[in-house]
């Protein structure tokens, strides 16, 4: 299978000074470009014996502080980032021929900024939060399903529903911000913002 790549180039004359306004460009065009969740982005964690695992999440936040998901703290990706906090995200946007790549290290957001997310997450989100204990194994779909309708029961629609303690965002500081844009031939234009002190510079990558 192969495809071949006609969008227009990036320039470095065209980015702007910094990556997450880029970012917000982009990302503004990909939403608009008909994709299908555009704010999936692939998370890669390391644990503590250096073995790598992948697994798609949602963008809920960014700015300049980094980007943001949420999760249970005690999942795969939330015991691997405990022990070792650097990761990588990709944004995979194939339908418009562009990826974006970003290299950084992973905090913890504040209990008030889980908090006032998690009141803007639909009820049934809201419930599934409690429900799952996140990548711990489950006796049967009906086990799950019968924890969930406990909580129906308990939290019914329009009941104020806490966030769980074990849950929470995650804000991926960058140190680097790559933005992939698929060429003819397979010379694809790959520029980086690099983390220099308090700024950015931009490299080229060869594709």
């Amino acid at each position: 299978m192969r495809a071949r790549y006609r969008a227009a180039g990036l320039d470095e004359k065209d980015l702007a000074a910094e990556p997450f306004e880029q970012f917000e460009r982009w990302f503004t065009q990909a939403a608009g470009s008909g994709l299908h969740e555009p704010n999936a982005m692939i998370l890669a964690t390391v644990d503590a014996t250096a073995r790598p695992s992948t697994r798609t999440v949602l963008l809920k936040q960014f700015d300049r502080r980094g980007f943001v998901f949420f999760t249970n703290y005690g999942s795969r990706k939330g015991r691997d980032l405990d022990g070792n906090p650097h990761v990588s995200l990709l944004f995979p946007w194939h339908g418009i021929a562009r990826q974006v790549i970003v290299l950084g290290t992973a905090e913890r957001t504040g209990r008030a900024e889980t908090a006032a997310y998690f009141r803007t997450r639909p009820h049934g989100s809201q419930l599934g939060a409690w429900a799952s204990e996140q990548s711990s194994k489950v006796a049967s779909r009906a086990k799950l399903d019968q924890l969930y309708a406990q909580l129906a029961e308990r939290y019914p629609e329009g009941a104020d529903v806490p966030a769980p303690p074990q849950w929470g965002g995650y804000r991926i500081v960058p140190r680097s911000v790559e933005f992939w844009q698929g060429r003819e031939n397979r010379l694809h234009d790959r520029l980086a913002y690099v983390r220099a002190g308090e700024g950015w510079t931009v490299e080229r990558l060869c594709p």
